[in-house]
């Protein structure tokens, strides 16, 4: 079919969209979205309020304001009517003057890990909600004065768009968890794939259409030697000891990819399961814990041992109205026990308007999404983060700490947090 001739002034096609491209994402950098691929990433962690920061250590705001008086501590941003606003870098100042001041009180404002206990690798498995779950699991434990590396195991790149890195679907070089445990001879450090976060303490591995050409490698390998279980996971093993001393916990966002998945989970210390409470949800997870069956059993015919220290499911997407969901939750507690989470993610409007800006809640302050809608939210994610810390600190060898302190307290965006400084 012969080309249609068109004025050599006449612009083509091609490069009308690439023009229009670079106006969207003008837009969407004026709106503060993130796109640290291939772009720099304007965007900031906003500061938090005296009384938001009181809640996330755990103390009162008139005691934080009186460190404040005392020049003790770090310097807060003083706002409007004497507001004082710190950023999590000043919070986690804060953590180390609380911890060194009040030594009995020390692991309750640095509670990351001592000597002899092991480094934390979280293992989510790919379902419903779960690369949002990975998300705030990530951002909350950040928050909470962990050390955290948050690894995309996706191909689709999913948890790191909602951080602000985008591949566009490409395979980008060496710029996913594959440049640490390809075969190909030009294999890269774990550290240099790893990007920083708008989170102090917290980092990010992302993921790229380079993870599936890493899943066609292993898959021909696979074929190759007979169906002789490829050494993908025990490279991934690898190459997170190479960090191992630089984090407290990793939460890897699993993708579809089978090998990937392996990897994780012989890696994983604990493996989280999402489901939502609807019976082709539930049947889907069932085909996940199937998987992971499958999966270990192929680890350990190849001679590894898998150890994990607990495997729970959460039950996210929950709508407390809907009586059936409620009784398909009694079902679930009733068949797997101890093993189901007690808290329960809900259903969100503000998650929703969240990552419709390109934020999480942890980014928004109420106002941002709606103030009811809000608090009801970060209840909600932050009681299941809070129980999952706590079987942190039980691995530790500490006494359960967050979920009481989340039942006494409802949310980092309250009122409180309105409260002069």
């Amino acid at each position: 079919m012969p080309q249609s001739e068109k004025p050599d002034d006449q612009e083509r096609i091609v490069e009308r969209v690439e023009r229009r491209c670079d106006s969207i994402w003008d837009w969407l950098r004026a709106q503060g979205v993130a796109t640290r691929v291939p772009f720099p990433d304007p965007r900031t962690l906003r500061s938090f309020s005296l009384g938001e920061v009181a809640e996330i250590l755990g103390v009162s705001g008139s005691y934080l304001r009186q460190l404040s008086i005392d020049g003790q501590g770090p310097t807060p941003e003083l706002g409007t009517a004497g507001r004082r606003s710190y950023t999590l870098g000043q919070i986690n100042e804060l953590r180390k003057h609380l911890a060194s001041a009040r030594p009995k009180e020390a692991l309750k404002f640095w509670p990351r890990r001592r000597e002899g206990d092991k480094l934390q690798i979280i293992a989510v498995v790919a379902g419903p909600a779960s690369t949002t779950t990975s998300f705030y699991l990530a951002q909350g434990l950040a928050l909470k004065g962990y050390r955290v590396l948050a690894i995309d195991l996706d191909s689709h790149g999913s948890l790191s768009c909602m951080f602000g890195y985008y591949s566009f679907g490409y395979p980008i070089y060496n710029a996913s968890m594959a440049a640490a445990i390809r075969y190909d001879g030009d294999q890269k450090s774990m550290r240099s794939v790893i990007q920083a976060t708008l989170f102090d303490g917290l980092d990010l591995v992302p993921g790229s259409a380079e993870l599936s050409i890493f899943e066609d490698e292993c898959s021909r390998r696979f074929r190759s030697e007979n169906l002789r279980y490829p050494d993908a996971s025990f490279r991934m093993v690898s190459a997170l000891k190479e960090v191992e001393a630089d984090y407290d916990v990793i939460v890897l966002a699993c993708g579809d990819g089978g090998f990937l998945t392996a990897g994780a989970y012989e890696a994983a210390t604990g493996v989280l399961v999402t489901v939502r409470p609807e019976v082709p949800e539930i049947v889907s997870m069932t085909s996940s814990l199937y998987s992971f069956t499958h999966f270990v059993a192929l680890i350990e015919r190849a001679g590894r041992t898998v150890n994990h220290d607990f495997f729970k499911c959460l039950v996210t997407r929950h709508d407390p109205r809907d009586v059936s969901q409620q009784n398909s939750i009694a079902k679930l507690r009733e068949i797997l026990g101890d093993d189901l989470l007690t808290a329960t993610v809900w259903e969100s409007d503000a998650i929703r308007r969240a990552g419709d800006k390109g934020r999480s809640l942890y980014e928004l302050s109420s106002g941002a999404v709606g103030r009811s809608s809000y608090e009801q939210a970060m209840k909600s994610l932050n009681t299941a983060n809070a129980e999952i810390m706590d079987i942190m600190f039980e691995v530790w060898g500490r006494a359960p700490f967050y979920a009481s302190l989340a039942s006494r307290s409802t949310t980092a965006g309250k009122a409180s947090s309105e409260s002069k400084g």
